[in-house]
């Protein structure tokens, strides 16, 4: 069968059916908001899982103007009664703040409200509703002070105040037009406040955003309901106060899991109409395990586009394409400040195993680091770990995938490499140990090293895994300790050394493979083992060929957070 095009991007509902994009049916959630929606609803949920295609879904389903045949043929349409009553009969209030992203305030503002100016133009019309009178100079102007403040929004000429209201303004001249109060719908609303918080301007926005939403939400005669997305629940101290009319479903709500990510039958569904029912392992290893309201979910932005690649080569391996659509940053703080208990809570979820932790739901921007705890809500909340069980606010807390897993592992290896640099004397002190053999001093910096750091000792994967993070960390020291000349995964004699090293003077050469021990008593015989690989691959061969004078052999064997090392003379 012919295959659609994948939604590669494609967070509008009316372009993605029009332009007969694949689509998963979603529009269920339609009808389970409309049976059970409050006056303000709030959906949080991680990036990429389909917020704003919902949100434009939503609009195009609700809007006096909107395109009804797009619904055709999915689950909603079946629901004759329910479409009757809503398809197509509310003015809609629909604005999308993820591209609220600047450096400075001023040019964050200013899209902010070229965004309003434009949500105005699409109701331009309702200016010949203005009543207009002479003022004392004789100049006709609107007779309401609301209707001034209109024009002025609209013609992109409005001040602070007017940006504020601006959303309860047009909310009143839609009630007026249609004798119809309006709904609301505000996609992505954190992320102002998230890239307000990155780049210190959080408190003038988070005055503007407060502003905003409070005008139309707030005791607004002229609402209906609204729904909002994000992916925090931002404290009703920082941004919802007074809001007592307020329907949070959040990652750990019951209900709604289903309509945000795929669920396992969704992306059977995928696989086998592009013929990759092979791959069904791979796409539930990589991209699922998120627990949302009592489902399972994988996250779509992923799923489509391994779809995709696999699509255009047989041969392209999963990649972490969630976790690279975003800084990240919010591991790396937490990483980097992890005190001992929290490092070993890491390891033990890099590990696959889980950790309770108390999650608190609504955070400031702010707060998120002002303590370790904070971090691990945000984590949680953001989906860069999930949970199956809780009780009250303690939740059972996991990694869900190995995209999570794997961005765990690359940013605690960024953090070696940036805790070396911190420290260079120790660098240097063991490049010196290894330089003049001294086993004793090299084990005993290393462990020391080791206690106070991550490891990763990850029982269940693969040996070229835990032998390669440890690979890693060594590489980071020695480079950063000397001068020397260091190769990794250098082909030398019947095979590839694991490390070569040359002084600059070429008077001595080192040879290094370690090893993961499975325990502490046998790291002796893995640095034994380590020693005799040195020997029948030749790996010396490329450091004679190299004209180096004299050379050692390092067997070294890590278990996690211990090291053994054995050293002999190369002839």
């Amino acid at each position: 069968m012919e295959t659609r095009k994948l939604p590669i991007g494609a967070d509008d509902f009316k372009s993605l059916i029009t332009d007969g994009y694949y689509y998963i049916d979603k529009t269920s959630w339609i009808t389970a908001l409309l049976r059970t929606h409050g006056v303000v609803n709030l959906f949080t949920r991680p990036r990429r899982f389909g917020k704003t295609l919902n949100m434009t879904m939503l609009k195009e389903f609700l809007q006096l103007d909107g395109d009804v045949s797009l619904f055709n043929g999915l689950d909603i349409s079946k629901e004759k009664k329910l479409c009757e009553e809503h398809k197509g009969k509310y003015p809609v209030i629909f604005l999308t703040l993820m591209s609220i992203d600047a450096a400075s305030f001023d040019d964050a503002y200013k899209k902010l409200c070229n965004l309003i100016a434009n949500e105005f133009s699409r109701y331009s019309y309702l200016r010949d509703d203005i009543i207009y009178i002479r003022d004392e100079n004789g100049d006709s102007v609107p007779e309401k002070i609301e209707d001034r403040a209109f024009l002025r929004i609209l013609l992109s000429k409005g001040d602070k105040a007017d940006i504020e209201d601006s959303l309860r303004i047009l909310s009143s001249a839609l009630n007026r037009h249609y004798n119809k109060k309006c709904i609301v719908l505000i996609d992505e609303y954190d992320v102002p406040l998230d890239k307000a918080f990155r780049n210190d301007y959080y408190d003038q926005m988070i005055e503007v955003i407060r502003g905003l939403l409070g005008s139309v939400l707030k005791t607004n005669p002229n609402l209906n309901f609204a729904v909002l997305t994000g992916a925090l629940r931002i404290s009703k101290e920082s941004i919802f106060t007074g809001l007592n009319n307020f329907d949070v479903n959040s990652v750990t709500s019951p209900g709604f899991g289903e309509y945000f990510g795929f669920t396992d039958d969704e992306v059977a569904k995928l696989l086998a109409d592009y013929g990759l029912q092979s791959r069904a392992e791979d796409v539930k290893a990589w991209y699922d395990g998120y627990h949302i309201g009592g489902v399972d979910v994988y996250c779509p932005w992923d799923v489509i586009n391994y779809v995709k690649s696999q699509t255009m080569s047989a041969t392209s391996q999963p990649k972490a394409y969630w976790a690279n659509t975003s800084g990240n940053d919010l591991v790396r703080r937490f990483i980097d400040k992890a005190d001992a208990r929290t490092r070993n809570d890491i390891e033990r979820l890099v590990c696959g195993e889980s950790v309770v932790k108390k999650v608190k739901e609504e955070l400031t921007y702010r707060e998120i680091d002002e303590n370790i705890d904070n971090l691990w809500s945000v984590l949680f909340m953001t989906g860069y770990l999930t949970s199956t069980e809780n009780e009250l606010d303690m939740f059972k807390l996991i990694i869900p995938d190995l995209e999570i897993k794997k961005l765990f592992i690359d940013d605690i290896s960024t953090w070696f490499t940036e805790k070396v640099r911190k420290q260079p004397q120790l660098a240097e002190e063991l490049s010196a140990a290894f330089y003049s053999g001294d086993t004793d001093r090299a084990e005993k910096l290393l462990n020391s090293f080791l206690v106070s750091s991550i490891s990763y000792h990850d029982y269940d994967g693969e040996l070229n895994e835990k032998e390669g993070f440890y690979h890693a960390l060594m590489l980071a020291l020695l480079t950063a300790g000397s001068d020397w000349a260091v190769y990794s995964n250098e082909e030398s004699g019947d095979g590839r050394a694991d490390m070569l090293i040359e002084s600059a003077d070429l008077k001595l050469g080192i040879v290094m493979e370690f090893k993961y021990a499975d325990s502490i008593p046998s790291l002796e015989s893995a640095c034994t083992d380590a020693m005799d690989q040195i020997e029948e691959k030749r790996y010396a061969t490329r450091l004679w060929f190299d004209g180096v004078e004299q050379g050692l052999a390092y067997g070294i064997a890590f278990c996690k957070k211990r090291c053994k090392v054995i050293v002999k003379k190369l002839t």
